[in-house]
């Protein structure tokens, strides 16, 4: 194999060698060109295939976040162009996708609902073969959407068009009937949720669709499981259980509040429950009035540490002054012409009486700030009770039998007033909203704990006296050991000095003996107990006078041995 490397690159180099320059440079052209070639098919291959989600952009920058985000939690991978086109990676994934963004009705109102289906093919040039052809065009579709669902195994959709008529009264609605299997142990035929995310599908999907005219029928059972209708009651059982529970959550937090409040003050064992009632209105009501609000005239400067604004209730724009003067007979109720006056006698003496009447009025148009103000409440705290026991202090004193007493010290008024306010403060209180707020001092019964602290007491008097009569007797025992110890040196000492004494006696006794059977010129001779006796003692002269110190700590140290 390596001759014929060698020899395929001699050839190589032989006829690289006999070419033309113009010749080498066109081989490097075509090479150069063949790489580049092989590198953009290489680039193209490794572009992933898309397919669009819907054929329009989605320039909603809110809406397709939403989209985005929806997808990212199923795990779908997807792409979105400069343009707002979302792609994912293929058809099925694309399907199942526009099933389940239909169903929770996050796709944008700019998506015509029939963009959401696939190419319907030719259709023939009959209204007839058309108008069919588009109808199982789109049960076709409708079907994949939901067959594409996660909880859905099978699924039939049939769905009727009327004829159009000329007058609305008299047209027909648009039906649907859709026949659905879920998988095992999937809910979607009791899960009002999917089942009304199915319902949005068809509804979606089919222009002039309404919601009572769709049946959804499990195929298992054959029931309507989107009839809704006397379902009410169960959806205010369960609105009424989330009211309660939003009102025991505010309970607990005003009670945590007020308890926190009272107990750094109070300590925990004298503030040991609050009670607290909320009643809300959970009714929403709507309210439209005008309001009228004074003019300003002059704004305020904002240079200046005061306020310079005026204001004026109103501002004349027109006014009309009205004269009028009257003379002539001040009252004559007389009958028409041709008959006998009727005056009663009380005006008789008034009539054909002259007199003259002027009248001046001045009439103003004014313009006032008036302003049209929609008000809407929402659920609001109704009442608030709040009832809160806040016991005394107890004194401790010793009596005469030396048996503790305890004492009560109820709080003053001052003080039920403070902490009344301070609850007021913590609740929000509102007198016109008859809220209640009483603070209470009420003596909390303790038999129970003082009989414990008693208890607890006597244990430790207890305690203390066994500890002394122990110390004492652990003392006693100590001294007499001390004692005992110090007499038992002492007769140690005297039968040892007395030892010693006889020894030395007989020492001496021996010593003599041999000074005087020296003198007589007596021989002696030593036992070997006497021998190694002196020369130890000879010995223990010469090293006392060569080191005086070591001998005297070792016979300090023999001493406290002993």
């Amino acid at each position: 194999m390596n001759e014929w490397l060698k020899k395929t690159l001699a050839k190589l180099k032989e006829l690289w060698g006999k070419w033309t320059v113009v010749q080498k440079v066109i081989l490097i052209g075509i090479l150069v060109v063949v790489i580049g070639a092989i590198i953009l098919v290489s680039n193209i291959s490794t572009v992933p295939t898309t397919v669009q989600l819907f054929s329009t952009a989605i320039t909603d920058v809110g809406a397709r976040d939403r989209i985005m985000l929806r997808m990212d939690e199923e795990g779908v991978e997807s792409y979105v162009s400069d343009s707002g086109m979302i792609s994912v990676k293929d058809s099925a994934t694309a399907r199942r996708m526009r099933s389940l963004l239909i169903s929770e009705g996050l796709v944008p109102n700019s998506v015509d609902p029939w963009e959401v289906f696939d190419n319907l093919g030719e259709w023939s040039t009959t209204d007839y073969e058309r108008d069919n052809a588009k109808q199982r065009a789109v049960e076709a579709q409708v079907q994949q959407q939901i067959q594409a669902l996660d909880d859905v195994v099978f699924a039939n959709v049939t769905i009727s068009f009327p004829e159009h008529r000329t007058f609305t009264s008299e047209q027909d609605p648009v039906t649907a009937n859709v026949v659905i299997e879920g998988k095992p142990n999937s809910d979607i035929t009791t899960n009002r949720n999917k089942i009304k995310g199915v319902q949005n599908i068809v509804k979606f999907c089919v222009t002039g669709l309404t919601d009572e005219n769709i049946s959804i029928i499990d195929k298992t059972t054959g029931n309507i499981i989107n009839d809704f209708e006397g379902l009410e009651s169960a959806d205010r059982v369960t609105i009424v259980a989330k009211q309660q529970k939003q009102i025991a959550e505010l309970e607990a937090r005003y009670r945590v509040s007020v308890l926190n409040a009272l107990q750094q003050i109070y300590t925990a064992d004298r503030v040991r429950e609050l009670n607290i009632k909320i009643d809300m209105d959970w009714s929403e009501k709507s309210e439209s009035k005008v309001v009228y609000s004074p003019i300003e005239t002059r704004a305020d400067n904002k240079d200046t540490s005061y306020d310079e604004s005026e204001f004026v209730t109103s501002i004349p724009l027109s006014s009309e002054t009205v004269e009028k003067t009257s003379k002539g007979t001040v009252y004559n109720p007389e009958g028409p012409a041709g008959v006998e006056g009727q005056n009663p006698a009380v005006y008789s003496d008034m009539s054909n009486t002259y007199t003259l009447t002027e009248e001046k009025g001045e009439k103003v148009n004014n313009a006032i700030n008036t302003s049209h103000v929609e008000v809407t409440t929402a659920p609001t705290i109704e009442r608030v009770s709040v009832s809160v026991n806040i016991d005394g202090t107890w004194k401790k004193t010793k009596g005469e039998d030396g048996k503790t007493v305890r004492e009560y010290i109820p709080l003053d008024a001052q003080e039920l007033t403070d902490a009344r306010s301070l609850v007021e403060g913590a609740v929000g209180y509102n007198r016109e909203r008859g809220d209640v707020v009483n603070v209470t001092n009420i003596k909390i019964n303790r038999d129970a704990q003082f009989a414990e602290e008693d208890a607890e007491l006597l244990r430790k008097e207890q305690t203390q006296k066994t500890i002394i009569y122990v110390g004492i007797g652990i003392i006693a025992v100590l001294i007499a050991f001390i004692v005992f110890r110090m007499i038992s040196r002492e007769i140690e000492r005297k039968r040892r000095l007395k030892e010693e004494e006889i020894l030395r006696k007989h020492q001496m006794e021996r010593e003599k003996t041999l000074w005087e059977a020296e003198q007589a010129g007596m021989e002696v001779t030593m036992s070997v107990e006497e021998r190694e006796r002196a020369e130890l003692q000879e010995t223990a002269i010469a090293m006392a006078k060569e080191h005086p110190e070591d001998v005297a700590m070792l016979i300090k140290t023999w001493l406290m041995e002993e």
